[in-house]
């Protein structure tokens, strides 16, 4: 059975990857390794030693605790309503998020603004 830790450290990789449009392919070349290495690590089923850990973080252009920022937090992302972990997981959140980051800052305000004014009705 997988460790949450490495599932945590995982499911962070596959976000970044996916944030920044990489295949799990694409990132297995950058870091010299099979793809299907790439899945073992994003599903937690086999652990990231520290050296890999550090290419990959390299090849995502993130630092090594990217891969750890929300462990140490003890909530289950559900006080809402919804299981926060589920929906960034899923491929519609991740496109979202990366087309956001991809419009100029002020429009991307003003596009923020929108969303809240419509969430609110």
């Amino acid at each position: 059975m997988a460790h949450p830790v490495d599932v945590h450290v995982g499911m962070r990789i596959r976000q970044r990857r996916w944030f920044v449009g990489m295949t799990q392919q694409q990132l297995a070349e950058k870091v010299g390794i099979k793809f299907q290495q790439i899945q073992k690590y994003e599903t937690g089923a086999n652990r990231v030693s520290a050296s890999r850990m550090w290419v990959i973080a390299k090849a995502l252009g993130v630092t090594v605790s990217h891969f750890f920022e929300g462990l140490e937090d003890d909530t289950t992302g559900t006080e809402d309503g919804y299981d926060h972990d589920a929906v960034i997981n899923q491929r519609e959140a991740q496109d979202l998020l990366r087309v956001y980051y991809a419009i100029p800052p002020e429009q991307r305000r003003h596009l923020l603004e929108l969303a809240r004014a419509m969430a609110a009705q």
